[in-house]
């Protein structure tokens, strides 16, 4: 868990200039990434974790923060080793 959370919290750190930001803290509710910036998230997050995010799964709540991405990433990796 805790090298997934690094990984994004690496990667939105490029995007976001905010010191210790919360893992709960929801990016978009404070103005912090726009929608544009959310299609980019998930491409990164398809290619980083090696994941495929279905439409039904392009919710906001999936990638409001960094606790919901990695609560969404671990259920996806651990979906993908019961196949």
């Amino acid at each position: 868990m805790d090298e997934v959370r690094d990984r994004i919290r690496a990667f939105l750190s490029r995007y976001i200039r905010i010191q210790d930001l919360p893992d709960d803290a929801d990016i978009f509710a404070l103005g912090l990434v726009n929608s544009l910036f959310a299609m980019q998230l998930v491409t990164w997050v398809e290619q980083e974790f090696d994941i495929t995010v279905g439409d039904d799964e392009l919710e906001l709540s999936n990638f409001n923060s960094i606790c919901a991405m990695v609560s969404f990433v671990q259920c996806k990796m651990v979906a993908a080793t019961k196949e």
